[in-house]
């Protein structure tokens, strides 16, 4: 079966600036798509766990989809995360993700619920109805505690719109089964420290928090993995990436450090919604000094052509 959409390269799951009052802060939002458009990555996804999804009304994710997709102009694919506890709430984000005009969506499995693998097929069938819409599928169990297992990714094969999986179970096997057994399913890389095995295997995207700050740098690595084929080269950028990887993931401080990168942009995103509160000033530190050596690694690998 042909999918009929190609994810193809960095899609960024964009973050959610929020002003004093912790509302939405549409003119950081717009500065911010902008950025990324000019730094040349492929797609955006709104609405996704780095954009605080969690910590979002239905009405206030639709909202933040909308201004995004007028703010691409159609010059990026924009998905949109139907992600959600209930089923309604994933199908209203999935229809209005069709009526304004989205090119598709990003759809997780419901949280807390532990559905089994056929409950989980229906539920996204059901979303998958509502837009009729190319659907990334996205297998975080971590965050889910889901895992999409065979029998789920059999099911919902029979629907083309299924065109691709985020993978994030952090389970190296799976991209084996993945690749193997499910060729029509483009594989797609959500755990950023695989994603060298990743591009081995074939991933032809990677959904990468850290291209909202760093896109350069994970664009260089799609590109020297995925484009040329020239694994050295990715494996010394891959190197090069490594402690970034290491303090996004330890400490439970992952959204926090992703904005305050992009703060250090000149984009002021280091508010984030409750429960969780911003970096104090030594893992500021910590992050800031990471990101410094990584961009002067990298950028002395990409000058040697």
């Amino acid at each position: 079966m042909t999918p009929i959409f190609s994810f193809e390269g960095i899609y960024t799951p964009v973050i959610t600036p929020f002003d004093a009052g912790g509302g939405i802060d549409r003119d950081k939002l717009a500065e911010h798509i902008e950025y990324l458009i000019g730094e040349g990555v492929h797609g955006l996804i709104s609405g996704g766990s780095t954009g605080e999804n969690y910590a979002q009304t239905v009405a206030e994710r639709i909202e933040i989809a909308r201004f995004t997709h007028e703010r691409i102009g159609g010059r990026l694919p924009l998905l949109v995360g139907t992600g959600a506890m209930l089923t309604s709430d994933s199908i209203a984000l999935a229809r209005a993700a069709r009526e304004m005009g989205a090119d598709g969506l990003l759809l997780a499995s419901p949280p807390y619920a532990v559905p089994t693998d056929r409950e989980n097929a229906l539920n996204a069938l059901a979303i998958d109805r509502a837009a009729d819409l190319p659907i990334m599928l996205y297998n975080y169990p971590g965050r889910t505690g889901t895992m999409m297992g065979p029998e789920f990714l059999d099911r919902v094969g029979r629907s083309r719109n299924f065109c691709g999986i985020k993978e994030s179970s952090g389970d190296i096997n799976r991209v084996h089964m993945l690749a193997r057994d499910y060729p029509h399913i483009q594989l797609g890389c959500g755990m950023d420290d695989q994603a060298l095995e990743f591009f081995a295997w074939g991933a032809r995207f990677w959904v990468c928090a850290g291209s909202n700050f760093l896109p350069a740098e994970h664009i260089a690595l799609y590109r020297a993995c995925a484009v040329e084929g020239d694994f050295d080269r990715g494996r010394r950028i891959m190197s090069a990436m490594m402690p970034l990887m290491r303090v996004l993931e330890q400490g439970g401080k992952f959204i926090q450090c992703v904005k305050h990168g992009v703060t250090l942009n000149g984009i002021e995103a280091d508010a984030v919604r409750p429960p969780l509160k911003p970096l104090n000033k030594d893992d500021r530190r910590a992050l800031e000094q990471v990101i410094t050596v990584l961009k002067r690694t990298i950028a002395a690998i990409e000058a040697e052509g």
